[in-house]
């Protein structure tokens, strides 16, 4: 009986772990020729589906209904970030309401005026926003932080100024709970804005990939172009603080039928547990 007792404990302690995933989509462009959306869409969807908390950018309001369609069992938050309704890209948040639930959420831009919709930060080509979450798993009611960003393409000040502003954010949300931070912030692991990020006063976040308990696996890049997969440019990235525990971390490459890249980004998929 103790031995059926223990396995018995295993085995729930193992189906609350969950897959937890970012992907830049690639937005709606109509010049993308044989990268269309719609020669894309049915893989991204169902590569979405294969995890259970997701944090999205470059999505457009039509892509994202597009994409609520094809998750029926997910909820998903966030805005545009031009207007804070429907205007321009969104980053948003999804998971799967069988297994969670959303205990609050939000929104902010980063700029000088994190609460001011579509405002632009320091040398930003873009506004850009980081989509927050606090969510609770239905099994054991154990509450996370889940932070979604897509930092500037172009202004390294933006980056590095919208790093510490994720920093401080997680700082001031996190408190006990613990942490992951996710998105496209178009900068690599060594670099300013990444070591922003990690730059926190109570909350010190780490590397997913530095922190598997196992090997990492899939390509070591994330950017393809549409074209080929660049060795080592990863500039897609998940962040956990210690209370996460990061059982796999995986870069997928997902294909359409016609074999070509469901996105120009590689999405990073990480299995979990939490402390």
């Amino acid at each position: 009986m103790l031995l059926l007792g223990s396995l018995d404990a295993r085995s729930a302690k193992a189906a609350e772990s969950f897959a937890a995933m970012t992907y830049n989509v690639r937005y709606l462009n109509a010049h993308d020729r044989e990268d269309l959306w719609s020669m894309r869409r049915s893989k991204v969807v169902e590569t979405i589906a294969s995890a259970d908390v997701v944090g999205l950018q470059e999505v457009t309001v039509q892509q994202l209904h597009d994409i609520q369609e094809g998750t029926s069992d997910w909820t998903w938050y966030g805005v545009g970030r031009d207007d804070g309704k429907e205007g321009g890209e969104f980053a948003p948040i999804g998971y799967r309401h069988g297994r969670f639930e959303a205990m609050d959420h939000g929104t902010l831009w980063l700029s000088d005026t994190p609460t001011v919709a579509g405002s632009k930060g320091w040398d930003a080509a873009l506004p850009r926003t980081m989509t927050w979450m606090v969510l609770r798993r239905k099994s054991d009611r154990a509450e996370f932080l889940v932070i979604n960003s897509h930092f500037d393409h172009r202004g390294q000040r933006a980056r590095e100024e919208s790093g510490a502003l994720v920093a401080a954010e997680v700082d001031q949300r996190a408190k006990n709970l613990p942490v992951i931070v996710m998105g496209d912030f178009n900068a690599t692991t060594e670099s300013a804005p990444l070591k922003a990020m990690r730059s926190g006063k109570s909350v010190s976040l780490l590397d997913a990939r530095d922190t598997v308990e196992g090997k990492p696996t899939g390509p070591t890049g994330t950017w393809n172009g549409f074209k080929s997969i660049q060795p080592d440019r990863r500039i897609d990235h998940v962040l956990v603080d210690d209370r996460v525990i990061v059982q796999k971390y995986e870069t997928l490459d997902p294909r359409t039928e016609a074999g070509r890249f469901a996105s120009d980004h590689l999405p990073i998929a990480i299995q979990v547990d939490l402390k």
